[in-house]
């Protein structure tokens, strides 16, 4: 493919801002490794992209890229969604053709996500939260009695649905509560998930043998929904679910039933509607933690996207594969349905 020889690159981050996810150094380091032209006035038309990103080899943002707007961008090497999802806005077997990269940030999520997920678990099990809506209404019970459905981590059956970059960083909370660890990820040889300290299982050797089960898989064409009352009903009664992937993962209606009847508990960051509506059951249904899709969203991982763009940016231009950001696989890159984020 040709390069044009003064680099360029076009950054429309929208819906993120570029002064939330670079800081001033990044920005310096940015602007040596090419011309930045910064767009945050609006939606990428037709004109913009002639008059600016046409032009780039590496464009940062999430902007529709249609065959039609990659043939007339020559230069590009790689294009960079500073949101966090590969979304099905771009014309990716162009792309894989012209040897062009399609990279997303995910990775600067999984640290906090699985920190916010590791005490979801630990509420679920020791009903921490629970007991502190008791104590607020004056029916807490004091001792052993408050802790007649609680559970311990150490030690415990513990069961994994998916094993990517969040996964793999659970697992290190883990370690110190020597939890046997179960996992299924049908895009993972078994070897693999062996060498993270894992057993290869089955779904259905996950949902009997757990006590609690980390719901952490994207989801793809293949697994919407997939997680509905026959699953349900095959977990041990008591059993906990920390659902911080994807809310299309599950029946989310079948999850609040079996948790309404008191078969499981769950607590969840991620709902089929966001924002959630006032008038969803989910907000009166018993054995459920319900947080606002707030696990990731934290000020030093926001900043971290910028660093690993210009990181893998450098890279790129020096003619080296990117290592931090999460590359575009022809293989399943067409299976992801992940939404964009929403500014709220």
């Amino acid at each position: 493919m040709p390069h044009s020889t003064s680099k360029c690159i076009f950054l429309a981050p929208a819906p993120r801002i570029v002064s939330d996810i670079f800081d001033e150094n990044d920005l310096l380091r940015l602007r040596a490794v090419g011309d930045v032209v910064i767009h945050e006035a609006g939606p990428v038309t037709d004109a913009i992209f002639e008059d600016s990103a046409a032009k780039a080899e590496i464009i940062i943002g999430q902007i529709d890229l249609p065959e039609s707007r990659l043939k007339r961008a020559t230069s590009l090497r790689a294009v960079f969604n500073v949101e966090g999802n590969f979304l099905p806005n771009i014309d990716y077997a162009y792309c894989f053709r012209q040897g062009i990269r399609v990279l997303n940030i995910s990775p600067v999520f999984a640290e906090p996500v699985a920190e916010a997920a590791l005490g979801m678990a630990i509420d679920l099990a020791r009903g921490i939260t629970r007991s502190d809506r008791h104590f607020r209404q004056g029916t807490e019970q004091y001792g052993l009695a408050a802790n007649t459905e609680a559970f311990s981590l150490f030690r415990q059956e513990v069961g994994f649905i998916g094993l990517g970059d969040l996964g793999r960083a659970i697992l290190p909370l883990l370690r110190p509560f020597g939890c046997r660890v179960r996992a299924y990820d049908p895009w993972l040889p078994a070897e693999y998930i062996q060498t993270l300290g894992c057993e290869a299982s089955s779904l259905d050797e996950v949902l009997h043998g757990s006590r609690l089960i980390f719901v952490v898989a994207g989801a793809t064409s293949q697994n919407q929904g997939f997680l509905g009352a026959k699953q349900f009903s095959s977990m041990q009664r008591g059993a906990a679910l920390v659902l911080v992937s994807r809310a299309a993962v599950v029946d989310f209606d079948a999850m609040l039933d079996f948790a309404a009847k008191g078969h499981i508990r769950f607590a969840t960051d991620v709902f089929p509607e966001e924002p959630l509506p006032g008038s969803h059951r989910a907000r009166h249904t018993d054995n459920a933690i319900l947080c606002a899709h707030q696990a990731g969203a934290m000020e030093t991982a926001i900043k971290w996207i910028g660093k690993l763009v210009v990181a893998d940016a450098e890279l790129i231009a020096r003619g080296l594969p990117p290592i931090l950001c999460k590359v575009a696989q022809p293989e399943t890159i067409t299976l992801f349905r992940s939404k964009p984020i929403s500014k709220t």
